[in-house]
């Protein structure tokens, strides 16, 4: 189902059920929340986000959509997420902080920028709570991130990204993916990633590969654990 959602990229990227802390400065973002918090449904307080590519800046205004969508000189990732707006607090200079809930995936097509602040025509992708994901693959995603929260505890040297997994198979893929330390490009190939069992086998391989990292470089990664929070709502 395509349609048009007002659009907020952000330098990084964000998984269905993932709750965000925002600080929005810019004028036209300002605008948007404005805009949100006078829709009297909360559950119609919608918009969607995708990732701006690493290396870009985040102030220029949108340029034209493409094959490849632009943000000014910047260069937008087409798969991104649905937010809803659950929180929002007006500072004194007229700046916002508000929190967002991821509540699905979408795939860019196009970029509008007629209004006071950018819109995007979207296609809203589908889940897959119903498909059969093999019950090996979601002991072994359970187990190696356990392994992996030990060995990153024992680095910081105090337990870190705690709390209990979620035990259905979709549900846990996004919150792995979502708590997982992980560089932008590794990140967004999981949000592209259409199935559960191909998430969750993307997630054992990167799980590994993070674990023989911190073997080798025995630093904390560069990543804030803090930073985002989960919510199955």
């Amino acid at each position: 189902m395509s349609r048009t959602l007002p659009l907020f990229p952000l330098n990084t990227v964000v998984f269905p059920g993932m709750t965000v802390p925002l600080h929005v400065f810019e004028e036209r973002y300002r605008t948007l929340v404005e805009e949100l918090l006078a829709e009297p449904d909360p559950a119609q307080r919608i918009f969607g986000t995708v990732a701006i590519r690493e290396g870009f800046e985040v102030s220029e205004p949108f340029g034209p959509a493409g094959s490849d969508q632009t943000h000014g000189g910047q260069s937008l990732f087409r798969v991104g997420c649905v937010l809803q707006l659950t929180e929002a607090e007006r500072n004194d200079d007229g700046t916002f902080e508000i929190v967002v809930v991821g509540r699905g995936r979408l795939r860019l097509s196009g970029v509008l920028t007629h209004a006071a602040y950018p819109s995007g025509e979207v296609e809203l992708l589908g889940d897959d709570h119903d498909a059969v994901t093999a019950p090996e693959l979601v002991e072994r995603a359970r187990s190696l991130f356990e392994r992996y929260r030990l060995q990153l505890s024992q680095l910081h040297g105090e337990d870190v990204l705690t709390g209990v997994l979620p035990q259905d198979p979709a549900y846990l893929s996004w919150t792995l993916a979502a708590i997982t330390l992980l560089p932008l490009p590794d990140r967004q190939s999981l949000l592209e990633a259409d199935d559960t069992h191909l998430r969750l086998a993307m997630l054992t391989r990167m799980l590994r590969d993070e674990m023989r990292a911190m073997d080798v470089v025995p630093s904390l990664p560069a990543v804030d654990v803090a930073r985002t929070g989960w919510s199955p709502n």
